[in-house]
């Protein structure tokens, strides 16, 4: 059964940041029981943090204002101005005077500490529906991307998921879609330089597949719809690798 608030049943990777070594612990244990946590580390300063966030990629952060040498605050500022790719930021912290400034952040909930189970579970299910929510935008976007192709005359929306394969056809490249097929006045390479990396590989000198739609494949052959497209011999081990990418 899928949780609601978690219905992909994400894995939150996490660090917990706090100087001191008993409430640290606190936290370090309730992300350890916490199913959709994976703690990562733990640390007592923010210059450890900030060195282990340039090499590592984290979703989550639980971060105490109130640390040596640099503070929460001006961690998250140093973060800000970085190349890194900020996660999603829970403030603990016996303070409550730094709520108000927390959330002016942008960070996700404001844990008073000693924190109560039931707020730290409720702070980490609105991490994750925030991030659910954003997952199924990108989904959304990417199920939308298109392209334009011209076919008699006319210029067509063609969407990247219905595109099945592309076949060479001399001055022109035929696009077999879900929809039907249409011919273009266009070299493979051009076409090909059209679509998004990563998600269509030519498997020949005549034929440029979509990945996703790939039935079955051998040494000789992929198989889409029932249909046998030639696999020239120097491109297996390229597409057994872009299968194994896809997955």
């Amino acid at each position: 059964i899928k949780n609601l608030t978690n219905p992909n049943n994400m894995i939150l990777d996490s660090i917990v940041i706090d100087s001191n070594a008993l409430q640290r612990m606190d936290t370090v244990k309730k992300s350890n029981d916490h199913h959709s946590i994976n703690l990562l580390a733990e640390f007592s300063s923010c210059i450890e943090a900030n060195e282990f966030l340039m090499n590592t990629d984290v979703d989550l952060i639980f971060l105490e204002i109130e640390i040596t040498k640099i503070n929460g605050f001006e961690f998250l500022d140093i973060l800000d101005a970085s190349n890194i790719s900020v996660p999603e930021i829970i403030i603990t912290s016996k303070n409550t005077s730094f709520a108000f400034k927390s959330y002016s952040y942008g960070v996700v909930d404001f844990l008073s500490k000693p924190i109560e189970n039931i707020l730290f579970n409720k702070s980490v299910d609105k991490v994750l529906t925030k991030l659910n929510l954003l997952n199924n935008i990108n989904k959304e976007v990417k199920e939308n991307q298109h392209i334009f192709v011209k076919s008699n005359l006319k210029k067509r929306k063609v969407f990247i998921k219905d595109i099945k394969w592309i076949e060479a056809l001399g001055d022109y490249v035929k696009l077999i879609t879900s929809n039907g097929s249409y011919v273009i006045l266009s070299t493979m390479k051009a076409f090909e330089n059209d679509l998004p990396k990563g998600k269509f590989l030519r498997i020949h000198k005549s034929y440029i597949i979509n990945l996703k739609k790939i039935e079955r494949y051998n040494s000789r052959f992929v198989e889409i719809d029932n249909f046998k497209i030639p696999l020239s011999r120097n491109k297996k081990n390229h597409l057994t690798d872009a299968l194994e990418s896809q997955s």
